[in-house]
This record gives C-alpha cells, sequence and structure tokens, in this order.
C-alpha cells in the first residue's frame, strides 16, 4: 500500500461503520455490559436497547410489528436459516431459486440436496441483465415447491429484479418467498408488505452498522424452526447470549439509513455515472453489466477485454484504491464469476470485470482520481500482454 490515502470503492463487500453507530455501541461493549436475558437493571438496560434497536430495524423496512425481526449473525445466516427452516416445517422440499443468488444461497441448497430430507432444487436462468420473469417462475414451480428465495438485488451487477411481481407468483401457488435484501436495505426504500414477501434477509454491515450481526425477517403466520439450540433468546428460535453492542449499532445504523433514504439524496447516483462516463470515454473496450437505471446505487460493474481482473485490482491497490474483481465471498477463485457467467459473458471476458461501490461517503475528488488512475493502468497491462491486439 502506498502512502496515498485510501479511496475505498467497496461498499457492496463491507461498508465504514458510521461515526453514530461507532458511539452508540462503545457503552455497550464497557459499562452497560449486562445480559439481556437476566431479570436484575443491568440485564433490563441491555434488553431495552436490543428492543430499541429491533424496532428501528422493523421501521426501515416496513415489518408491521419488531416481533417480525430476528437477530443473526450476518445475512448469509439468515439465509440459511430461511430456507432450512422451510424445508424442515413441511413435507414440500423443492426449492426455486436463481443461478445469479449470492453463495449463502446457492450452497445451502446444494446442502438440502445432500442430507436426505428429500429437498432438491431449481437454479433459474437469468436475461441479460440478471431479470427472472413471471412466467419463467411460474413454469417451475412444482406441487412439492415448498420454497421460492430470490434475491432482491444482486450483489456483483447491482441490478434491482422485480420481487414484487415474482412474489405475487409465489403467493397465488400458496408457495413460501423469500428474498435475499442484503444489498439494498438501508439503500433504497424496501417494503416488505409492498414487497409481498414472507421471508427477507439484511445485514448491518451493508448499510454502515457493524459486522458480526443481520436479522432475518418473518412475516406474523410464517412458520420458523429454531435454527440455533440451547436458549430461549429471539423467541426461543436462536440460542446464544444476545450480541448487544452489534444489535444497538445495527439499530442506530437503521435510523440514520431510513432517514437518508427518505431525503432523496441523488449524489451516489451522480457519481456513478460520472464515474462510468469517465472510464467510457478513457477506456476501449470497456463495458457495463447489468441494468443501466433499474440498479443499486454506487454500484458499477465493468468488464475489460483483454486484462485480467485482479491484475488491474492489485494495481489499483497499490495506488490506494480499493475495489473488487467479483464478490468479496469468492476472492482468490480463479474462477470467473458465476453471475457474470450466467448474464451470458464468455468466461475470458468476465475475467476481466472490476466492481465499483461507492457509498454516502464518497467524494467527486476521489471519483476523479479513479478516472485518471485506471486508464493508465489498463494501457500499461495491455502493453505488457502479448496477447492484446488493440
Amino acid at each position: 500500500m502506498s502512502d496515498k490515502k485510501t479511496i475505498y470503492l467497496d461498499n457492496a463487500a463491507t461498508t465504514e461503520p458510521a461515526p453514530e453507530v461507532l458511539k452508540m455501541m462503545c457503552p455497550y461493549v464497557s459499562n452497560e455490559y449486562g445480559n439481556p436475558a437476566t431479570m436484575y437493571s443491568l440485564g433490563l438496560s441491555a434488553k431495552k436497547a436490543v428492543d430499541e434497536a429491533r424496532e428501528k430495524v422493523a421501521n426501515l423496512i416496513g415489518a408491521e410489528s419488531p416481533e417480525e425481526i430476528y437477530f443473526t449473525a450476518g445475512g448469509t445466516e439468515s439465509d440459511n436459516w430461511a430456507l432450512c427452516s422451510s424445508i424442515m416445517c413441511s413435507d414440500k422440499k423443492h426449492v426455486i431459486t436463481s443461478s445469479i443468488e449470492h453463495h449463502a444461497v446457492l450452497e445451502t441448497c446444494e446442502f438440502l440436496e445432500t442430507i436426505g430430507c428429500g429437498g432438491k432444487a431449481d437454479f433459474l436462468k437469468v436475461d441479460e441483465y440478471g431479470f427472472i420473469s413471471q412466467e419463467t417462475l411460474s413454469e417451475a414451480i412444482k406441487d412439492n415447491t415448498g420454497i421460492i428465495s430470490i434475491m432482491h438485488a444482486n450483489n456483483e451487477i447491482g441490478t434491482i429484479l422485480d420481487i414484487k411481481s415474482l412474489a405475487e407468483v409465489a403467493r397465488e401457488k400458496g408457495v413460501i418467498f423469500h428474498t435475499d435484501a442484503v444489498q439494498t436495505v438501508g439503500k433504497i426504500p424496501v417494503d416488505v408488505k409492498e414487497l409481498g414477501v414472507d421471508m427477507l434477509s439484511l445485514s448491518g454491515h451493508k448499510f454502515h452498522g457493524p459486522k458480526g450481526i443481520g436479522a432475518l425477517y418473518v412475516k406474523k403466520g410464517t412458520k420458523l424452526k429454531p435454527f440455533i439450540h440451547g436458549g430461549g433468546q429471539e423467541k426461543g428460535k436462536r440460542a446464544g447470549t444476545s450480541n448487544v453492542p452489534a444489535i444497538v449499532g445495527m439499530g442506530i445504523a437503521a435510523e440514520l439509513a431510513k432517514n437518508y433514504i427518505e431525503k432523496k439524496d441523488t449524489r451516489v447516483e451522480k457519481l456513478t455515472e460520472k464515474l462510468w462516463n469517465g472510464l467510457n470515454e478513457n477506456i476501449t473496450k470497456i463495458s457495463r453489466n447489468g441494468h443501466p437505471e433499474k440498479t443499486i446505487p454506487g454500484t458499477l460493474n465493468v468488464t475489460i477485454t483483454g486484462i485480467e481482473g485482479e491484475a488491474m485490482l492489485l494495481m489499483l491497490d497499490m495506488q490506494g484504491i480499493c475495489v473488487s474483481s467479483g464478490s468479496a465471498c469468492t476472492t482468490g477463485s480463479l474462477d470467473p464469476s458465476h453471475v457474470l457467467l450466467a448474464i451470458g459473458l464468455p468466461a475470458e471476458v468476465a475475467h476481466g470485470s472490476l466492481r465499483f461501490s461507492l457509498s454516502k461517503y464518497t467524494t467527486e475528488e476521489e471519483i476523479d482520481t479513479v478516472i485518471k488512475t485506471l486508464p493508465a493502468i489498463v494501457n500499461r497491462l495491455r502493453e505488457m500482454s502479448p496477447t492484446w491486439e488493440g
């Protein structure tokens, strides 16, 4: 790493905790250390803080009641819980998901196929933007379909799917519908009642909260099996002492996110378009992946012909610029992104991808620096390549 100031453009992987979040968490790491499951005042104070955080998270996603919010260790656990619970609660063992889901969903579906519970999964194909039609979903539903899990927005290309219309199909067929909304909650308006979903996953560190805390929304009346056994926490559904500091932090982050969304600030979207226009004007054979309009604010995924994404990432890092060459959970893999392959990119093209993801803390000066820096890196790498023909 050089001595340059870090320019962080990998907010889809994790975000910088807001100062307000850190400030409110501190007391619960020090003097407010009580266990919320106890009956004395120190514990009751912690319980009150947890209850308030649960209400703030419920308000962020439009839940009818805070009782519909179950705290987890993050989006991955929430996804696992939703899928496993639905299969365990029903004699219907067929699962439908998409081919562009996060690995937390994909690998859980694969796991359910191996444990002898009869679970079988269908991974629906998507179009060039990552969309799934109502017709495609409807045709995939069988008499024994127990749950449908389709992400609200893709973590790599940013495309926002029409979950409302897909959930309508599930409701008409009497099938539980879950959505992984880890990339949208806290960034765009998300209302579980408007979407019509039965379950929804979210994660605190994606909207300037702490890591290690997430939640699963479960609509009232939806069956839910305990996921971790050994205690009465989370209404007897998830055992283990509550992570009070992280829960408090997530609650504050949810409150801040709700206020930010209501302001309808378009600065992040404008900076993203400036970044794309700047790169497109200065780099040949560059293309944008995902839908250009129906996308998460701040997410830009591009492919640059003739160069490996990892090489660009490392050279950007040397200039103090943090980006991703795919989702963070697959960093280190030599395989091209399963998402880019699913939307129709050839493997050799998919290898040359970069994901930029901005936040409300991103500045215009930082974007100007990236626009100036990346084209020079691309030219250098292409000059070094024995196969680049221009």
